[in-house]
């Protein structure tokens, strides 16, 4: 990369030119501001050692994943170096018989997966998209569209080698009466840079997709918690100007049920589909014209299966779907094609957790926003290729993950939480916000300020961070601080979250 050169130049003759660093969504996204060298570490006691020189120089450090952040929060705005991870990716101590396997920080889902398939392995529900790191996911707390199964990646962990502020790698085991492993199971990248992480694994499994229309007042006024619990995973697409959700489900088959291999992907578009999708996306920052006719063609293309054959590419056209674990649960890119980021569909994004209980609550009051857009003329739309995205996941105790248990607002989060995530266009044109923006505004502060909500660590704004700090409980924050101090005294590894929830007052 240019920016990498520069960086190691300006290194080289004793000068610090900040640049920023981008999201997935590249120039004009940044992640972070003041970014002075970008490292494309290979090995881990490299990794270690870089840590050592930022820290002897007084910058601040943040690990770079693959990739899942969508604003300006990966960093503070002090000058920082970042570490990329993703070339330190070796996988190694496969014991499928002791049910372990050793990875470094940068592998990706779909590296990993390929590599268990290979050896008639998986690593079960702990999943999340195929472009992102083990250990970037696990330190934002990823979670996996589950109630029935362990949902958060590190749910399938078993100890964690941390990069601390000295450049030391500590070890932290899978230990629930652990401090330290209750704040380094959603670290936010506080703690240090997750450097080898040791996970459980299982016998390969084929799987099923099934997908199913429903009325809306099926969903908002139904058994949520009934329509998503039985099943390995489950979610909904919400359609909101059609009034209808998708309900997919997905769980385990005997490995003879079919022969069918099925590919997943949400993300693949062709040239062709994105210069068409671009050009009416657009003409709807100025009306909702164009949003509502793009959410009823989304809507059409996400009825049939996202799936394709993964030896042929054929696209498959009938539900259900059959397919080996991963392929089905999450897939990856089609052959040919990219993902729509890179083709100028750029995004923002609104995600926020809620007790599963509250969840007809929740979805109501949603309703209840976009109905009085509509009556004051100005009708929204979801302008995502998949609509709306309902996520579930199961309760696991930490201290900062999105479905902890046992907190303060005293709400029941025992039977788990539901995931709202809003993604929408971002308009390329002018100030490139959206049509009726302050709808998105008005949206994110009702729920934050209304219902016991958590926030997504990757894909809120600054303002919905500072908004939603009131409900998170205090003592767990003040436990995550003090060990947060332990492993980075002088705060190196400082983030604009990391500031706005007190981890260094």
């Amino acid at each position: 990369m240019l920016r990498n050169s520069i960086a190691a130049l300006a290194s080289l003759l004793g000068a610090t030119s900040a640049f920023e660093f981008y999201t997935f969504d590249g120039p004009g996204s940044p992640s972070c501001h003041n970014v002075v060298e970008v490292h494309n570490a290979t090995s881990v006691a490299e990794m270690a050692s870089l840590v050592k020189d930022a820290a002897r120089r007084g910058l601040q450090v943040r690990a770079g994943g693959k990739g899942h952040m969508w604003y300006d929060t990966q960093c503070s705005d002090d000058a920082t170096v970042i570490i990329r991870t993703e070339f330190v990716n070796g996988i190694s101590d496969f014991d499928l018989e002791g049910g372990s396997v050793v990875v470094e920080g940068g592998v990706t889902f779909f590296q990993l997966a390929e590599y268990l398939h290979e050896r008639g392995a998986n690593i079960g529900t702990g999943l999340v998209n195929w472009n992102i790191t083990l250990g970037g996911s696990i330190a934002m707390g990823a979670h996996r569209t589950s109630l029935r199964e362990d949902a958060v990646v590190v749910g399938g962990v078993l100890a964690l080698d941390i990069i601390d502020g000295n450049g030391d790698v500590r070890q932290v085991e899978r230990d629930e009466s652990s401090e330290e492993w209750l704040a380094a199971s959603t670290s936010l990248g506080l703690l240090g840079i997750i450097a080898r992480i040791k996970m459980q694994i299982f016998p390969e499994t084929k799987v099923y997709a099934m997908q199913t229309t429903l009325q809306e007042n099926d969903v908002l006024n139904g058994d949520i918690y009934k329509l998503i619990s039985p099943y390995l995973t489950a979610n909904f697409w919400w359609w909101p100007s059609q009034h209808k959700f998708h309900w997919r489900t997905y769980d385990i088959v005997p490995t003879n049920t079919s022969s069918q291999l099925g590919f997943q992907s949400t993300f693949s578009v062709t040239a062709l589909e994105a210069g068409a999708a671009v050009v009416l996306l657009n003409s709807g920052k100025y009306s909702s014209i164009p949003n509502l006719a793009a959410e009823g063609i989304f809507f059409g293309l996400w009825d049939k299966p996202n799936f394709h054959d993964k030896v042929t590419d054929a696209e498959i056209t009938d539900w259900p779907i059959y397919g080996w674990n991963y392929d089905v649960l999450i897939g990856g890119l089609y052959p040919g094609q990219k993902p729509e980021w890179e083709y100028g569909l750029k995004g923002y994004t609104l995600e926020l957790a809620f007790p599963v209980t509250r969840a007809n609550e929740v979805l109501k009051r949603i309703r209840a926003l976009f109905d009085a857009e509509t009556a004051k003329g100005m009708p929204m739309a979801s302008t995502y290729r998949s609509g709306i995205n309902i996520k579930f996941g199961k309760a696991h105790f930490d201290l900062l993950g999105q479905v902890t248990t046992d907190t303060a607002d005293g709400q029941d989060w025992s039977k788990g939480a539901i995931m709202f995530d809003f993604p929408s266009f971002r308009p390329s044109l002018g100030d490139e916000k959206r049509y009726n923006e302050a709808f998105y505004i008005n949206l994110a502060n009702t729920l934050v300020d209304e219902f016991p909500c958590r926030p997504h660590w990757t894909k809120n704004t600054r303002d919905v961070f500072k908004r939603a700090v009131k409900n998170l409980d205090p003592s767990y924050l003040s436990r995550f601080k003090a060990v947060r101090q332990k492993f980075d005294p002088k705060g190196i590894y400082r983030s604009v979250v990391g500031e706005i929830i007190g981890m260094y007052d």
